[in-house]
């Protein structure tokens, strides 16, 4: 049996990068996917796929920084499929590695508005479902920046500290009801983000191998994996986990 057959995720940043590997894998494991983004085009693809593989999915083009959007997705995994197991808020934005002098305030309010405000949003538009049933698993995507500097740039760092701890005051409000909330602090995951950056800047290549001991980037089928563990009932003992999922480098300290 595939291990989240029946299991219905809501996965937001869906139409590209570790979201869009999130989408696929898990509707090769048996869920029904809703993908949420704003790319319609990127959109058709990744559902597309999924439909062509066998998988279940729809999509629904939304902003996670919007509260009525985030209703939205809930409300069509509720209507589509009956009910919400899991969310993974993946969506988010960059920074570009801007030291807070060169941030701006519109900056840095984007920033938080895709970054946290988005995760807080969908959070609370699948909670009432989950705890309607006492189940429930919230995935929340920070990075290896949300556990130490230098990962990026001041709101980038800023903003995944934040995601890391929401993760887990979730975890202190909501886990005697039965709702999972962990955290994955990815590493140098092989993005359309992260290529053209180490595309546009050799010696942030060379930086950025040099902090990972495997010497290997990540893919979003290695976060996605994860990702699969920690939505399926394997996983039913894990709150308030920050998993470092980063080729070792937190390891470096």
């Amino acid at each position: 049996m595939r291990r989240l057959e029946g299991k219905t995720a809501i996965i937001t940043g869906a139409t590209s990068g570790i979201g869009m590997g999130q989408a696929i894998i898990m509707a090769r494991e048996g869920a029904n996917i809703v993908c949420v983004g704003r790319n319609e085009e990127r959109m058709n693809d990744v559902v597309s796929r999924i439909l062509s593989e066998g998988g279940n999915a729809v999509a629904c083009i939304a902003s996670v920084e919007k509260a009525e959007d985030c209703k939205r997705a809930a409300g069509l995994a509720i209507g589509t499929y009956g009910k919400i197991d899991c969310v993974a808020n993946t969506a988010g934005i960059f920074d570009g590695f801007k030291p807070s002098l060169e941030q701006t305030e519109e900056g840095w309010i984007r920033m938080f508005d895709v970054d946290v405000k988005g995760v807080f949003l969908m959070c609370n538009a699948v909670l009432p479902d989950m705890l309607s049933r006492n189940d429930g698993a919230i995935i929340n995507m920070a990075s290896i920046a949300g556990l130490t500097g230098g990962a990026g740039g001041a709101a980038y760092v800023a903003a995944k500290h934040a995601v890391v701890g929401y993760t887990k005051q979730l975890c202190v409000d909501y886990a005697e009801r039965g709702i999972r909330c962990n955290c994955i602090a990815a590493g140098s995951v092989s993005t359309p983000i992260l290529d053209k950056i180490l595309a546009d800047d050799p010696a942030e290549n060379t930086k950025v191998y040099e902090t990972i001991p495997s010497k290997k980037l990540g893919t979003p089928e290695d976060i996605a994996r994860l990702t699969v563990f920690l939505a399926s009932d394997e996983a039913k003992w894990m709150h308030g986990a920050v998993i470092s999922h980063d080729g070792g480098r937190q390891a470096l300290g």
